[in-house]
């Protein structure tokens, strides 16, 4: 990628972290005071997502290398994840920012049909694990805490319905590939249906060899597009170690347990408000009901949220600072390769 767009995702990421700062709902000597209650559990919260991390970027560099001998190293895949990431946080509707600037930090090592095709997947394989997650926790909740409420009842056989159907379109996209369907898709969509006709007689090549590509690894390679799915859904469950170490601070009566029901529902809940950037409200007001749904005050819940909230708004900073280090010996490989 050239400097030049490197450095308009960088002010975009940053006039994003600007905006966070100046509607935090919060003052900031109460949010000091919050951050010093925590102790060295916020410290502890920080450290867990560069496990978390290393394993979503673990998960997209199996993907890329796909078995074979690659170019890109296994820690530059772990910074672009983390820029991505930011950028992705940083943004309304979500997978706007992010997704873009992987697929051009990635182009020069693997060329852009791979590049496109890796991220498309890795998404693909994000987005799939989160609805098994999903169907697990709801499964596991119907077990072992045995729910009488017949509304209830409703209300997880409709989440599980809608997780089995959705489990059974990811694998039908996995089989056929999923980058001209999507393109077909964004025909329909007023205001961006014109570029995308137009994108799609031009690329539509490209976009049939990425969706092959795509195909190949679900069905010749098996056991790494089983492996990137593992551990997306491994980094879901290892996430839930965050709401138990900040619920540790304020009760003793919590199970890691309840911390995956808490976690499983507050992310459906923040993705049902995907086009507030960073999920402003919509994360603290999951958590809130997620832990009164499990007799735990709902005020450990906001303050869950809170701290939630400042460790991601740190960690978005870092990914965009990130943006700026270790591009010289990229330019210098562009410049030998002729590639932008």
């Amino acid at each position: 990628m050239t400097d030049k767009f490197r450095n308009i995702f960088l002010a975009f990421g940053i006039i994003a972290i600007i905006i966070m700062l100046c509607t935090f709902e919060m003052d900031y000597a109460e949010l000091w005071h919050n951050l010093k209650k925590a102790g060295f559990w916020f410290p502890a919260v920080l450290l867990l997502w560069v496990l978390i991390y290393g394993m979503n970027a673990l998960s997209w560099y199996v993907i890329i290398c796909d078995g074979e001998h690659t170019k890109i190293s296994f820690w530059r895949v772990y910074k672009l994840t983390i820029s991505g990431f930011a950028l992705n946080y940083a943004t309304p509707v979500g997978l706007m920012g992010g997704e873009p600037y992987r697929i051009m930090e990635l182009t020069p090592y693997v060329g852009v049909n791979k590049a496109t095709s890796s991220v498309i997947l890795y998404v693909m394989t994000h987005i799939f694990s989160h609805f098994w997650f999903w169907l697990l926790s709801a499964l596991a909740f119907l077990i072992l805490m045995r729910p009488t409420d017949v509304f209830l009842l409703l209300i997880f056989g409709i989440l599980i319905s809608v997780c089995v159907l959705a489990i059974y379109f990811f694998l039908k996209g996995y089989k056929n590939g999923m980058a001209v369907r999507t393109l077909q898709l964004l025909t329909h969509i007023p205001f961006i249906k014109r570029w995308s006709v137009r994108f799609l007689e031009e690329k539509r090549e490209d976009l049939e060899r990425i969706d092959a590509q795509i195909a190949s690894l679900h069905k010749q390679r098996k056991s790494t597009f089983y492996m990137a799915l593992l551990l997306e859904l491994g980094a879901r469950i290892v996430g839930c170690w965050e709401v138990y170490f900040i619920l540790s601070i304020l009760t003793t009566d919590v199970s890691f347990l309840h911390c995956i029901f808490i976690m499983a529902f507050t992310s459906l809940f923040a993705n049902l408000f995907f086009f507030s950037p960073m999920q402003l409200g919509a994360r603290e007001g999951g958590f809130a009901i997620a832990t009164g749904g499990l007799a735990i005050s709902a005020a450990f819940g906001i303050y869950t949220g809170l701290i939630t909230r400042v460790r991601e708004l740190i960690w978005i900073v870092i990914g965009v600072l990130l943006m700026k280090v270790g591009n010289k010996k990229v330019a210098e490989n562009n410049e030998i390769n002729g590639n932008d």
